[in-house]
């Protein structure tokens, strides 16, 4: 069942944007999308900051990134980097699309938040977005990011969705090139395989915001309809899922990728890697825009926050 301000939620939504629609081109998509999520962007937070910049990649494209910056706690507060990666099935999504989300988590936990613009499909297929992510975080760890940062940040990925698909294949693609320097991952409804896990993917497969169809269109605008598939990029076919940063894991009840996160968090675990796993109850796919309305929605927001906060090196540490 929905939480009741969820299902006003879904319904403001419907009114708003029609979803994935075979007769729209992903420009045409693009554009509903990002009017829809306009809607429901507040203001900036009191105290945050914004700077835009894009970083340079080493095919030569640009990757527009935008840093949130509390500016109330820049000097006390804990010392840590957010790299964000937005949802949007790897063909939608924005710096602006997710401001909602990464605007907050700097609020709320005074880390300086980074989106990351990177390419989408179906102009650019797999691995392309996953190639800008970790290209990205690469520079983050680096200190070539065209920021002011402090060298002694802790480094952590976050996102959500598709986003979610980046940072996890991300943190295990450096892991397995022996880099171990991330201290944390925050996925919110992650997408971590081709189909969805069961029994979600067939108990949910018609649920509000997400179907199992629109996971599949998506998926084959990314990675194409046909495998084999670039295999760093499809978390849940990694072959060990030992050697990760700790891992916070959150579902929504009514998604068909509901059990993506549960059975990622329980290899990890079991693999003696940390993961926790939290589900959402009464909530769906994309309800972190209902961060304003909804009880369960501010609680999901709390466990990133807590989980980020957490892991930042503390600000009186000795580095």
């Amino acid at each position: 069942m929905l939480e009741p301000e969820i299902a006003a939620f879904v319904e403001r939504t419907a009114a708003i944007y029609p979803g994935q629609s075979a007769s729209l081109t992903p420009p045409e998509q693009r554009e509903i999308y990002d009017r829809y999520a306009a809607a429901f962007t507040p203001a900036l937070p009191v105290g945050i900051a914004t700077q835009d910049a894009a970083f340079q990649s080493g095919a030569g494209h640009p990757i527009a990134l935008r840093l949130y910056s509390n500016r109330a706690s820049h000097h006390e507060a804990a010392r840590g980097t957010v790299l964000y990666f937005h949802g949007g099935g790897f063909v939608l999504g924005s710096l602006d699309s997710h401001q909602i989300v990464t605007a907050r988590i700097a609020a709320d936990t005074g880390l300086d938040v980074i989106a990351v613009d990177y390419r989408l499909a179906p102009e650019h297929h797999a691995p392309a977005a996953h190639e800008d992510c970790l290209e990205v975080t690469l520079a983050a760890l680096n200190g070539r990011l065209p920021f002011d940062l402090r060298a002694d940040a802790a480094l952590q990925l976050a996102g959500d969705s598709a986003g979610a698909t980046l940072a996890a294949s991300v943190a295990m693609r450096l892991r397995d090139h022996g880099i171990q320097r991330l201290r944390g991952l925050a996925l919110v409804y992650p997408m971590l395989g081709t189909d969805p896990q069961s029994p979600a993917r067939e108990t949910e497969a018609h649920a509000p915001m997400l179907k199992l169809a629109d996971v599949h269109a998506f998926r084959d605008l990314y990675w194409g309809a046909h495998p084999p598939y670039p295999a760093w990029t499809i978390p849940l076919e990694a072959t060990h899922f030992d050697g990760l940063p700790p891992v916070l894991a959150i579902a929504a009840e009514h998604d068909p990728l509901r059990d993506d996160a549960r059975v990622f968090a329980e290899r990890i675990n079991a693999a003696g890697a940390e993961a926790r796993l939290w589900i959402g109850a009464g909530l769906v796919h994309g309800c972190w825009r209902a961060m304003e309305s909804s009880p369960g929605v501010q609680r999901l927001h709390a466990e990133v926050c807590r989980f980020l906060s957490a892991r930042a090196v503390p600000a009186s540490a000795d580095c």
